[in-house]
This record gives structure tokens, sequence and C-alpha cells, in this order.
């Protein structure tokens, strides 16, 4: 009960992720498996001999602890959750000791894959996902006769584009797949070769399949038209190519158990997975175990932390006075600049407070896309995008990443410092100039973007912080020069406006 109401708020935000976000939709049944398994093991817990007591568990405790406290000031989720599980161990250490906790260890490690990755290394790994599978499908195409190129993510048919967007990348397969793949492996009799294989073989078996569909879609695409790339079709080709990567993973599994004569002795002797150990002549009511000294200490310091959560999660942040993005001047220097709205798929997705997105031009130059976002509370859940990893989710590929300062000018009596990214789709090329404005801070990177907001929300109350991102078009590698010295004269323009509408 305890632990509801300590990790209440993140527990809430795992079963949110596992409704709308179908790549972790497997998230219900894996506490099901997992209590199922224990369950198996009933008669070892229960049992006659007992483990050895040991305050190792906690120890894994006040891990856990601190993980929650790094979590809730960081803002992240996922060090939460990845608290919570380590908190399910410590305490189950404490209670059975090492020979209790080794009969459910599988049970306890296969909950990991119920936690959600974090978010900026599922939109790198979603983006590259992406590209590949692009091209998967475009040699799938080319291998049936038809002639198909690639742009980015964007496989061209000739009168037809098809956009491998988010949702095909592959991922909503790969981690269920995955978790399946896991489950087998556990219960397959072999040495543990084998059962990394199985396990391991189940990430190339989504991936490819997943392109071998886009290639699919495109044939149908081909042949039927467009709508064949919608509604059912699209449902369905998912669901198919889902089912036969299982068929897969199953045909393998049989291959890898042929030629283990491993007996029935030999594996309830060991403790393989699968079998039940539990033996109700030799069980022990849970009331006549002795409980350890080190899981009385485990829960009852949880009770301070409960309140001290308390304070924590309610208290209001100071929220500094700032400019609306509305009032952003659309004349700097030489500069006119127009705005435009962003399409409503990624303002829900950015979930920023404020943002600006609008075109500067100076005369017959080439144009100058600002864009900002501003974020009042980088709450959990909510915060900046880097464009390392949004931008390849667009189609884009990064050529060149560095970081740089740009000279004559500064910030807060500091060198400006960018990230100077070249990124190209097809024949297309822009330079993009971006960096955070943090709490007065100029950061480029995303680390330690959440490295200071951990200190500034424990020492300052404040997690606001803004992104701001500068792209202009390339013509040519050989005009590359002008079109940067371009850049950064804007960027010199622009730069002093900054603080009143991303505050200090």
């Amino acid at each position: 009960m305890i632990l509801a109401f300590l990790y209440w708020d993140s527990l809430g935000y795992l079963f949110q992720i596992w409704s709308t976000d179908e790549n972790f939709g497997h998230g219900f049944f894996v506490p099901v498996i997992s209590g199922y398994l224990i369950w198996q093991q009933r008669g070892v817990l229960f049992g006659p001999t007992q483990g050895k007591k040991t305050w190792l568990g906690f120890g894994i405790v006040m891990i856990a602890l601190f993980l929650y406290f790094i979590g809730e000031f960081s803002t992240i989720y996922f060090l939460l959750h990845l608290s919570f599980w380590l908190m399910l161990c410590g305490l189950a250490v404490a209670l059975l000791g090492w020979k209790g906790v080794k009969s459910i260890s599988f049970p306890l490690f296969f909950l990991l894959t119920m936690i959600p990755l974090p978010q900026f290394f599922l939109q790198s790994l979603s983006a590259k996902l992406q590209l590949f599978s692009s091209w998967l499908g475009v040699e799938c195409l080319r291998l049936v006769g038809v002639l198909a190129f690639r742009d980015g993510n964007v496989i061209d048919l000739g009168p037809i584009q098809l956009q491998v967007v988010e949702a095909c990348s592959g991922l909503r397969a790969l981690f269920p797949l995955m978790t399946l793949a896991l489950i087998c492996a556990y219960f397959l009799k072999g040495p543990l070769w084998k059962r990394l294989v199985l396990f391991l073989s189940s990430m190339p078996i989504a991936i490819v399949l997943n392109g071998v569909r886009i290639g699919m879609v495109g044939f149908l695409v081909e042949e039927f038209g467009v709508g064949a790339a919608e509604g059912f079709y699209h449902f369905f080709e998912g669901w198919v190519l889902f089912v036969v990567s299982l068929a897969v993973l199953l045909v393998e599994m049989w291959i890898l158990s042929q030629g283990n004569h491993e007996t029935n002795a030999s594996s309830a002797a060991t403790g393989s997975p699968g079998q039940s150990s539990c033996l109700s002549s030799g069980m022990t009511p849970v009331g006549s175990r002795s409980i350890s000294k080190a899981y009385v200490c485990s829960v009852l310091i949880l009770a301070p932390v409960l309140l001290a959560s308390t304070y924590i999660v309610d208290r209001q942040e100071n929220v500094p006075i700032r400019k609306a993005f509305l009032d952003f001047p659309m004349q700097v220097d030489e500069w006119k600049g127009h705005s435009f709205p962003m399409k409503q798929i990624y303002i829900d997705t950015l979930r920023f407070d404020d943002y600006l997105l609008a075109d500067y031009q100076r005369g017959t130059e080439p144009p100058v896309n600002l864009y900002l976002a501003y974020y009042r509370s980088q709450k959990k859940g909510r915060s900046v995008h880097s464009p390392s990893t949004c931008l390849p989710g667009g189609g884009w590929e990064i050529k060149s990443m560095e970081t740089l300062d740009l000279e004559g000018m500064e910030s807060n009596g500091s060198p400006l410092r960018v990230n100077r990214v070249l990124i190209h789709k097809g024949e297309h090329r822009q330079l993009v100039y971006y960096w955070f404005l943090q709490r007065g801070r100029i950061l480029t990177n995303e680390y330690l973007v959440k490295g200071y907001l951990f200190w500034d929300t424990l020492m300052r109350n404040r997690s606001d912080g803004g992104l701001i991102r500068l792209t202009i078009p390339v013509s040519s590698e050989s005009n590359l020069d002008h079109e940067e010295d371009l850049l950064r004269e804007f960027v010199k323009s622009v730069n002093p406006f900054m603080t009143q509408y991303i505050p200090d």
C-alpha cells in the first residue's frame, strides 16, 4: 500500500503509456505473466527451507529511494519506473533471502520489459529504423520488378510517394516480439547460448519483416492505388507480419530444442523454467515465516519518504515573467519575417507551452527558419525535444554534427555555443544551428539539460526552459560558406531578444 502511494504518479503515467502507445501495449500482460511465474514457485518461496537473511535487500531499497528522488527532481519517469522495480527486488531480497529470490529471478527480471524506454532514446531508435525500413522496402520492391527510389524515409513510386512515418518504424512489432522471445527463451530447455540466440534473433526478425511489410504496402499501392496503404490493408498487413514473426520465432525455438536430452529429473534438480516446484506437503504457512530485520527496516523507512514525496510532488514551482512569442518582432534589423502555425500532430507531441515558427528573409537571400519552444515546467513527460532526434524522424539524415562557439556573440557574459548540424534528404541540404536556453544557461548537450534540470528543481524550484533552432537551406556544398555567414548574421541580430521570451 505504501508503494502504491509513493509511486502513484509514475504508475499512473505507466498505465497511460500502455493504453496510448502501441509500442508498449504489451505492458499490461507483463505483471500478470510475472505473477503467474512467481506463483509457480510458491513451493520454494514458502517451503520449510528459508533463504539466508541478508541486509543487501535493505541496501537495494536505499538505492531505489535514491533513484526515486533523482527521478522526481529531474522529472524523468524512466528513473522512477526503474526505482519501482529496484524497490520490488530489494524488498524481495530482504524478505526471502538469496535462495528465495533466485527461484523468482526471471519473473523479477521480466518485469523490466513493462518499462518504456526514455523518450529521447525511442525517438533516435525510431528515426534510424524508419530509414532502414525505407531502404529495405525499396529493395523488396525492386526484387519484384517495381521501380522505386528512396529519398530519406520517403519511397518514390513515380506518381505516388509513400512516407514511412514513425508508426511504420517497426517498434510496434519489435518490443512485443522481444518480450515474447524472452518468455520463449525462459521455457526453452537447453544451454544458455541457445536461449540467448532465440532472444537476440527476435530483433532482426522483427526489423526485416517490417521492411518486407513496407515493400508489400508499396506493391499494393502500385497495383491497386494509394487506398491500399491506408485503413484495413495497412492494419491487416501489420498484424499478419507480426503473426508471421511469431511463427518464425516458434519454429526457431523448435529447431533449437532438438538434440536436448535433459531428463525431467535433472530439470527439476536445477529448477528449470516452467517446472512448478510447489509441493503442498512441504509448504509452510506464510504467517509462520520469520520476518527479517532488514525487511522491517526497509518497510519502516518508506513512511518518512512518503511524507517527503508529498511535499515534492505538490509544491508550486517558481515561474518567471516573460513575453509571449505572439509579440516576437517580425522585423529584426533588415530581416523581415512571417510566422505560420505548426501542425496539430506536432503540437500534441512536443507539448510546449508557447512556440514560434517563422521564416525571416533579407532581400533575395535564402530564408532562415526560426523555431522557438518554451516550457513553463518540464515536469515528468514534458521536456524539450532535441533536434538531433527529431530531424531524422522527418526523413533528414545527419551528415555532420559539431559544437562550436560563435565569434563575437555572447549570452549572459558567456560565448554563444551552438550545435551545428548539416542534414540532407536526397538532393536537399540544410544547415541547422540549435541550443537549449535553460534558466540562464546555454547548453548544447541533452544530458546536461537533464542534469541542470535536477539541480535547479532542487535548489531554485524551477524547471522552465526553451529551445532555439535556426535552419537555412543550402544550395550546394560550394556555397555553404556564404549561407553559414548569412545564418550567423541572423543569429547576431535575433539573439539579444531571446532572454525576454525565454527568461534567465
